[in-house]
């Protein structure tokens, strides 16, 4: 039973920052890679950045510069800092893990309900 959490999201202003953070729990053997997704009204669901357990992170093209994706295994933690925010990053941001089960040792995908990141003046 694997859960993700997410925190962090809000109303900011052009230019501002915020940092969100998900953390995974349940019967976790090991967390391969992690990563954040957001979908905006009436688009689709598009990659923002992904961490590995090994080699180098990945970003969209839209946020390199300005987001920096991280990790900490000890909590089971991913987090995105995401500074000077734009009015076109608005969007639920979703994090994801692919996770071993510590009972199987199945490798499947899961998901964080979703935080709400809203750009506005």
């Amino acid at each position: 039973q694997v859960q993700l959490v997410e925190s962090g999201g809000g109303l900011v202003q052009p230019g501002g920052s915020l940092r969100l953070s998900c953390a995974a729990s349940g019967k976790i053997g090991s967390i391969e890679a992690m990563g954040w997704y957001r979908q905006a009204p009436g688009k689709q669901r598009e990659l923002v950045a992904t961490i590995p357990s090994t080699g180098s992170t990945n970003y969209a093209d839209s946020v390199k510069g300005r987001f920096t994706i991280s990790r900490n295994n000890t909590k089971n933690t991913v987090y995105l800092q995401m500074n000077y925010l734009k009015p076109e990053d608005p969007a639920i941001y979703y994090c994801n893990a692919d996770i071993v089960s510590r009972s199987t040792l199945w490798r499947n995908d899961f998901w964080g309900q979703g935080t709400q990141v809203t750009v506005s003046s």
